[in-house]
């Protein structure tokens, strides 16, 4: 259990602009160097995902900051909190930068904008075409994940974020997650935390835009907050544009000394050009392309992969959120009641393999959160216990993908789904320094859908192979019915131990199991499609060809268990601290999204058994008074174990081995200089057969921030410094051909700017 209140990093005296650039350049991981976070000395509060936090209590900072320390010392799992000021200054925000110093969180970015990167913690969710489960991804302790698991990443903005929790494995079993990821919390500024106003511009290489703010008020018992984001961008590549609206606001009130509540509201608009993957070698001639498809010539097929100049693939997308958190303490009882609905529609054109799919739906979500702790000196809660449930449903409807246009429907179903989370534990201290934490978690979900596809056949399309712009007569192929009705259950039972041979030093350990059943996207896929064809015919030249448009495979839940030890601590002056987690887990029936040598989709199926190993590292130093830096480093071995095809190969998708280091240099009073570098040094596999591999790449990145005055300062950078031309990411597939279209190029070299003002 943590309890993490939002901490106001402003202060009456006239702030360091080392925190302001790179925080402190070091992660603050865990809690070995949290204190740091803790620099102001107004009063602050947040929305924390955690049982027993409390959502609305105005507090003194200086008289939290052993408290926040000891709670996540407390804790025998991976856990860290990073607050916004420990973001690096960026005129381009993402995901992966904000995360940049989470060992453990592997974020590999797409199309180098607002889109939808991979994240992945611990290999949950990896092999998904983009990633869409997974991870629990929270709001304010709310889940923007719909009622089936399935997120859309684009929606988690780090600007409108005050702080961002990170729960990794079974350390999220507390939220309603039993999944062997874990869990992103994305924490809201409150107007108590953040009065006045801010203002941030920003702007630079590739069409790169934007405009970000908010506005804050704090008044006896009542606080509130408005922030906005828009962002907009042409993109590294030919057809790259993508664009975000963010807007979010929360009114506090503390009803009583015993009684707080919140009410938040939420809104975010995502479109973005879908790039598409280069085979390698058309990657290294130009990385700023993007694809026409296979050639064909005397029968032979070179370059597979989606024609995006023709079918212009793209995702628009937006989710409305309103929701309200409720905390009442009495005496050693804290109980949380939190309430959400989110509306979501999401159009996604894919290439015409998979045509468009269009999904529009709302989910309701309820918490309810207790905590007992009967002892006030304890570190955490006698006893907690977390239960969630999330029903929604949405229609979704499927049109050809006919030149970038929208085409005739083939497909109609009508999905609902209902996910029920119940967490209960201990931690019972035996003695001073060792506590035990025995935990039980069990998931009830349900995934139903009814095919309302009424027509007796499925249209098809297609191009000429040998020359895609020529359409080829139009076909169709007999109606399957889709419809399922599928429900899953799970015990997710989990024992840690905690041993503090010192108030700065804590080693654990911690044994766990993990449940994670498939999303409607896993149960529900198109096939049967090529580059040149739409789902239901495998050949163009051939409209009569009868074959399924759509896969429902009976997959069963993923499921895993793992046992993990770290040790995290910090020297006594605090200039070293550090935290190291390693883990095993032996994973069954894992839900791997198989894709086949042209990229088009093969459904999703459950592989017999695999083994994830880890190791999670993180070091954060204060050199001089001048000169700090962190690292952030993770090793991942994941494999299939004694697979009938696969043997014993890397799952593909994930980086072996993935460093991030920065370094900070306080220049004077007023100026800070900083660098930061990204490095993969291995090959990365395309595919599960491991034929076909990303090249190892390192990108290095420069940062500066000059502070006019207490109110104005301007910031710039430089990201890929040396040019390099690298696949950020790949498509996963299961079996790869040499000239396949799989890379998907990271930006260039780009310059970027910002002016920052508070009032």
């Amino acid at each position: 259990m943590i309890t993490y209140r939002r901490v106001c990093l402003k202060s009456a005296t006239k702030p360091s602009v080392a925190l302001s650039v790179f925080g402190t350049l070091s992660l603050r991981l865990f809690c070995s160097t949290a204190a740091v976070v803790f620099l102001g000395s107004e009063s602050g509060n947040a929305q924390s995902a955690a049982p027993g936090a409390t959502v609305l209590d105005t507090i003194v900072v200086s008289a939290l900051r052993g408290d926040l320390q000891e709670l996540l010392d407390g804790l025998a799992g991976g856990v860290a909190v990073v607050p916004a000021a420990e973001y690096p200054v960026s005129g381009h925000m993402t995901v992966s930068r904000a995360l940049a110093a989470v060992p453990g969180v592997v974020v590999q970015d797409f199309f180098g904008g607002n889109d939808q990167p991979r994240i992945q913690i611990r290999g949950s969710g990896l092999q998904q075409n983009p990633v869409e489960r997974g991870v629990l991804v929270l709001q304010d302790g709310l889940p923007i994940n719909r009622a089936d698991g399935s997120y859309i990443v684009g929606f988690a903005n780090p600007r409108q974020a005050d702080a961002i929790e990170v729960f990794r494995g079974y350390t999220a079993n507390r939220l309603g997650a039993t999944v062997l990821g874990g869990a992103l919390n994305f924490i809201s500024a409150t107007g108590w935390a953040d009065p006045g106003a801010e203002l941030v511009a920003r702007g630079g290489s590739f069409g790169q835009a934007g405009l970000s703010g908010q506005v804050g008020y704090g008044v006896d018992r009542y606080d509130g907050l408005f922030r906005f984001d828009v962002s907009r961008r042409d993109g590294f590549r030919d057809y790259n544009e993508s664009s975000r609206v963010s807007l979010g606001a929360n009114v506090g009130l503390q009803v009583s000394d015993r009684v707080t509540a919140r009410i938040f509201a939420g809104y975010a608009d995502l479109g973005f050009d879908v790039a598409g993957p280069l085979p390698k070698s058309v990657m290294e001639a130009d990385p700023r392309q993007v694809f026409t498809g296979p050639r064909v010539s005397m029968g032979s097929v070179q370059f597979p992969g989606p024609n995006v100049v023709r079918d212009r693939p793209r995702r628009d997308a937006s989710q409305f959120l309103v929701g309200s958190r409720t905390t009442v303490e009495l005496d050693e009882h804290t109980f949380d009641v939190a309430l959400g609905y989110t509306y979501t529609k999401d159009i996604f054109r894919f290439p015409i393999s998979s045509g468009i799919r269009q999904t529009e739906g709302g989910d309701f979500t309820g918490v309810l959160r207790y905590a007992f702790k009967p002892d006030e000196t304890a570190t955490l809660p006698l006893f907690e216990a977390t239960a969630q449930y999330v029903v929604g449903s949405a229609s979704r409807d499927y049109f050809l993908n006919q030149q970038g246009e929208q085409g005739a429907r083939f497909g109609q179903n009508a999905l609902d789904a209902a996910t029920l989370s119940v967490h209960a534990g201990f931690n019972l201290p035996l003695g001073a320094q060792v506590t035990v934490s025995p935990a039980i978690s069990f998931s009830h979900s349900v995934r139903d859908n009814d095919d309302v596809y009424g027509e007796a056949t499925r249209p098809t399309i297609a191009y000429n192979p040998a020359n895609p712009s020529v359409a080829l007569p139009n076909g169709a192929v007999p109606t399957e019915n889709t419809s399922y009705s599928r429900s899953y259950s799970g015990w997710a039972p989990s024992l840690g131990f905690t041993f503090r041979p010192t108030d700065t030093q804590t080693l654990f350990a911690a044994v766990s199991r993990s449940f994670e059943p498939p999303t409607h996207d896993d149960l529900l896929a198109t096939v049967n499609g090529t580059p040149n064809s739409s789902p239901g015919r495998p050949n163009p030249g051939n409209p009569g060809t009868a074959a399924p448009a759509f896969r429902t495979p009976d997959l069963d839940a993923q499921s895993a268990t793992t046992v993990e030890a770290g040790w995290r601590g910090r020297t006594g002056t605090g200039h070293l601290s550090w935290d190291v987690v390693a883990y095993y887990s032996w994973v069954n029936n894992e839900l791997l999204s198989l894709r086949d040598v042209t990229g088009a989709s093969l459904g999703a199926v459950n592989a017999d058994d695999t083994r994830h190993f880890g190791v999670e590292l993180g070091m954060g130093a204060t050199f001089t008074d001048w000169l700090r830096g962190r690292i952030a480093y993770t090793f991942q071995d994941f494999r299939f174990h004694d697979d009938p095809v696969r043997g014993s190969n890397r799952l593909a998708g994930a980086p072996r081995h993935l460093l991030q280091a920065a370094l900070q240099v306080q220049a004077s009073e007023n100026w800070s200089l900083g660098a930061s570098i990204r490095w993969v040094p291995g090959r990365t596999p395309v595919d599960n057969m491991n034929t076909l591999f990303a090249d190892p790449y390192a990108v290095v990145d420069l940062r500066s921030e000059y502070r006019i005055s207490d109110t104005v300062s301007v910031f710039g950078e430089v990201t890929n410094l040396f040019d390099a031309t690298y696949a950020s990411s790949t498509l996963i597939v299961d079996q790869a051909r040499p000239d396949q279209a799989a890379f998907l190029p990271g930006d260039g070299r780009a310059f970027y700017a910002g002016l920052k003002a508070t009032f």
